[in-house]
């Protein structure tokens, strides 16, 4: 089901050199039932039993303050960075290999696409425009299964978690933790922000209400936020369309969607 804000059809008339792309990564550019990153090593034959037990019980724990909508902000911010925190921790705890990482991206039964999604990041390369990705997953997962997939263009910019290794086993994480609720403290580098300069367009994509925090604040009126809502649907619907433009359930294709929002996937509007 997709749920549209009648306002929303006018971003059909953005020009494409004046739109970027801020996304979510699991579950959002991922089909709403794939596993995430961080849980698919968990999966692997590669890693310990006493890993995968100590990592369920953090699951178990943290996972519904993360979807708790009516928990103050500042509460679970502080605890989803003590999850991601304890979370990397284990990583070096257990001698966590690159390998384990690599071979996981490589497993297409636990994680794919959203239907649409790859057609839909080739648009976006072909059309010349950014596609930011901030994810408080793992970055070189993300990284490895765009590869994989053919799909890591060179408009295509990756903030996460990048696990640091040294002679290939991990010994923690690469500048600050990304997690679910602190993707507006993610500070973007200098090229980066260099490609956005003259783009005052946004797309948005998130399948959670702390991701339209990736929007500031002088640029949220000028975005077009879409929002996957896969879990606890009747719960935090009401949430969703406060803040988001579209909000898409029960696993929405991009295929879908850009019937819809034809400016996700089109032609070059731009003369080169």
């Amino acid at each position: 089901m997709i749920y549209i804000k009648p306002e929303t059809k006018r971003v059909n008339d953005w020009k494409d050199d004046s739109i970027y792309v801020l996304t979510d990564f699991d579950r959002t550019i991922t089909k709403g039932s794939s596993n995430t990153s961080w849980s698919i090593i968990s999966k692997s034959s590669m890693v310990p039993k006493e890993y995968v037990e100590e990592r369920q019980k953090l699951y178990d724990y943290y996972r519904p303050i993360e979807l708790n909508e009516s928990m103050p902000y500042e509460e679970r911010n502080r605890l989803m960075s003590e999850w991601w925190n304890k979370h990397i921790s284990l990583f070096v705890k257990y001698k966590m290999s690159e390998e384990v990482i690599n071979n996981a991206a490589k497993d297409f039964r636990v994680m794919s696409f959203r239907d649409g999604a790859k057609e839909m990041l080739k648009s976006f390369y072909e059309r010349g425009i950014p596609v930011i990705i901030i994810s408080a997953g793992i970055g070189n997962f993300i990284k490895e299964f765009l590869v994989e997939n053919d799909s890591y263009y060179s408009n295509i910019f990756i903030v996460s978690n990048f696990i640091k290794f040294e002679d290939g086993i991990a010994v923690g994480v690469q500048d600050n933790v990304t997690h679910s609720l602190n993707k507006n403290e993610v500070a973007l580098t200098d090229d980066i922000k260099g490609l956005l300069k003259n783009r005052k367009n946004v797309i948005l994509l998130g399948d959670s209400l702390s991701d339209i925090r990736m929007v500031s604040k002088e640029n949220k009126d000028n975005a077009l936020k879409i929002g996957f809502l896969e879990e606890y649907v009747e719960e935090n619907m009401k949430y969703f369309l406060k803040e988001y433009d579209i909000v898409c359930t029960d696993n929405t294709t991009f295929y879908e969607l850009w019937e819809k929002i034809p400016v996700l996937k089109r032609k070059n509007s731009c003369k080169k």
